[in-house]
């Protein structure tokens, strides 16, 4: 017989610990089922018509009221928000209040979509807003309701002139409310950025957002901890490193085309460098590395995959790289680094394309974002990556820099206490919204029906065809009739090929791409106008309004022509929203090549055959586009799952920040 073996004797803590990490597991399970079941009713958006019915009963009663009346009403609503907060009553109450002053102040009452889809942003969701549904002033309920409250709120836009626009359209609502209206833009010196972060609501970029809070993260230094932070107050020195922080906290932040900024820029590092001392022996390593490329043979030494952005050295390549490389100095010596100095000089020269990737400007290589076509002049690439580029162009070298601090947006957002936004394209990232984000999707309903024409897909076999055939398309649209066109390209190169097409034919045409990206707005507003052919690229002016003349509209409203797929379906979506806003007329169609760059080998070999089997036309273009559209979704599978590699990776650094924090 064996005995039972005796059971060690367990210590207070032992059990309090026990007792912590199973409560722990139950709130996680708890919040995983509430979640399951919770979110197909917030992302309904019949949860939230109640409200509007009760809203718009309340307009008749504000439109009676006289001035000082309404003034009244607001410093009453105002008060009993910040002593109850937002309750149903207050919140219907506060919405009915800001639809009265946005129509006195501005001569715009928020229409019934517009409301939904700010209530459904109150209470943390991304409001999917078609394009054209005015999402501008839809934003001022969410935003004016919770500044009134008390809640310092920041509206967070994708460039410069939309923060600047939005928040100069709105102050007059704000204004009258008692709000005051902040605005963040690039320039502005840590004092004014101060001021500007201390007001009510604040209007600023994702890109000067996140880098105030890491430099503030960097003002902090060893306190940057809750704890830490918690300890500080006690110490002498608290005033004077707390007078130095710009923000005043990640409170409540409402994200315009939160699909670009939460999904397609998720994995964009955001480093803030400091400057090194220049080493002599690094720039002679960046340009041995592309001059030892220039002995290497593709297919032999290393294959490159570009749909996948990559280039693997092959065992032959090792080889060559080791001989080549056994009397330039230690730096050569260690496998690992010697590889991966070959591998980026080699993406340097066949996988980054000058006026698509990046365009030189008055010799400094300027990166071109890929999602929106703007130039990043701020930014750099990492890893030696830069360099190599500058030595391709022939540009000076740039100095080494030192990483500071870093995060990615996918990161950063999270730490918000409250957090919502709004987007017209949505669906395809539905579920990652939810899963990273916690954030259900609500489909806001337009408020007039689209008209908006499909015309289909026509696919050329190469791409010198297709760009004769869309020229023809321009031409014989400008014969037939004065409506305005609109192509979308894919890259600077595009566009400017097919300006110079078009130059050639004799046609008047606008360009706007990253040369021209501080006239996007003023060339976006002129494409709606008689007769006016307007090339851009995938910026397509992103929350600019295009009107049209009375002209345009009886003839059909504006014709948009797609030159290209994107990586993201979503930013073809949009290029298509640019026509038939608000109920207006408008057409689209897709023109494509076999030759587009996300098709690989093995589908373009499958294209061809399809392209000259005996097909009928029309169903010949509908297969061959579905393929190509087969070839963007697994693009957008990779970008997901890189996405959530990197909210794995962020993960596991914070769980190790934090053990060393506690270990400390």
């Amino acid at each position: 017989m064996f005995s039972r073996p005796k059971r060690r004797p367990t210590s207070v803590v032992d059990r309090a610990q026990n007792t912590i990490e199973k409560q722990e597991r139950m709130v996680r399970w708890w919040r995983a089922i509430t979640a399951y079941f919770s979110r197909p009713i917030r992302a309904s958006v019949w949860l939230y018509k109640p409200m509007l019915w009760r809203i718009k009963s309340k307009d008749a009663s504000y439109r009676a009221l006289s001035e000082a009346q309404l003034n009244t009403q607001i410093l009453k609503i105002k008060q009993a928000l910040l002593r109850d907060g937002l309750t149903f009553n207050l919140t219907v109450e506060c919405f009915a209040l800001i639809r009265e002053i946005a129509g006195r102040e501005l001569g715009m009452w928020h229409f019934d979509s517009q409301v939904l889809g700010g209530l459904s942003i109150l209470h943390g969701t991304i409001g999917q807003m078609q394009t054209g549904e005015g999402k501008t002033l839809t934003a001022t309920l969410p935003v004016a309701t919770a500044a009134l409250a008390g809640v310092p709120t920041h509206v967070v836009t994708v460039n410069d002139y939309l923060t600047e626009r939005d928040a100069e359209l709105m102050t007059p609502v704000y204004q009258r409310l008692g709000l005051s209206v902040g605005i963040v833009i690039q320039g502005l010196q840590r004092e004014e950025r101060q001021r500007q972060y201390a007001r009510d609501i604040v209007y600023c970029t994702n890109n000067e957002l996140a880098f105030d809070y890491l430099k503030d993260s960097i003002q902090l230094g060893q306190f940057n901890d809750s704890l830490q932070l918690h300890a500080l107050r006690s110490l002498p020195k608290r005033d004077s490193l707390l007078s130095n922080l710009m923000l005043r906290g990640l409170h409540y932040a409402v994200v315009d085309e939160a699909d670009g900024v939460f999904m397609d820029e998720a994995t964009t590092p955001l480093v803030i460098s400091g400057e090194t001392t220049p080493q002599q022996e690094q720039s002679e390593l960046y340009s041995q590395a592309y001059e030892l490329i220039s002995h290497l043979q593709e297919g032999h030494d290393f294959s490159i995959k570009t749909s996948l952005r990559r280039v693997d050295i092959l065992a032959s390549g090792e080889e060559s790289i080791q001989s080549k490389t056994k009397d330039l100095g230690p730096l050569w010596q260690g496998r690992i680094r010697r590889s991966e100095l070959a591998r980026q000089a080699l993406t340097a020269e066949f996988l980054f394309i000058r006026d698509q990737h990046y365009l030189v400007d008055e010799g400094k290589v300027v990166i071109i974002d890929e999602h929106t076509g703007r130039r990043m002049p701020d930014r750099t690439w990492e890893r030696g990556l830069h360099q190599l580029i500058e030595i391709k162009e022939g540009c000076e070298l740039s100095d080494p820099r030192e990483t500071l601090a870093s995060i990615s947006f996918q990161n950063f957002f999270r730490y918000y206490h409250h957090l919502s936004g709004m987007t017209g394209t949505a669906d395809e990232v539905k579920s990652e919204f939810w899963r990273v984000y916690g954030l259900p999707v609500v489909d806001v309903p337009t408020h007039k029906k689209s008209k908006r024409v499909q015309l289909g897909a026509t696919i050329l076999a190469s791409e010198t065809q297709k760009w004769l055939i869309i020229v023809a398309k321009i031409s014989a649209i400008r014969k037939q009739s004065s409506r305005p066109i609109m192509v979308g390209t894919q890259s600077l190169k595009a566009s400017e090929r097919l300006s110079s097409l078009l130059t050639e034919k004799n046609i008047e045409h606008q360009v706007l791409n990253a040369r021209q990206d501080q006239t996007e707005a003023e060339v976006v507003e002129q494409a709606g106008h008689k007769g006016r052919v307007t090339i851009a690229t995938s910026m397509a002016g992103r929350g600019t309004d295009i009107k049209l003349e009375s002209e345009v509209e009886a003839q059909g409203g504006l014709h948009v022509i797609i030159t290209g797929l994107h990586d993201s379906s979503r930013v073809d979506r949009q290029l298509e929203g640019r026509s038939a806003r608000q109920g207006d007329h408008g057409s689209v169609e897709y023109i494509l090549s076999l030759e587009e760059d996300m098709v690989t080998e093995g589908w373009r070999k499958m294209l061809q055959l399809l392209f000259y089997a005996p097909i009928p036309k029309p169903l010949k273009n509908i297969l061959l586009f579905k393929c190509i559209r087969r070839c963007q979704h697994q693009i957008e599978r990779r970008q997901q799952q890189a996405r959530k590699q990197l909210l794995q990776h962020d993960e596991q650094q914070q769980e190790v920040l934090s053990f060393s924090s506690q270990q400390v």
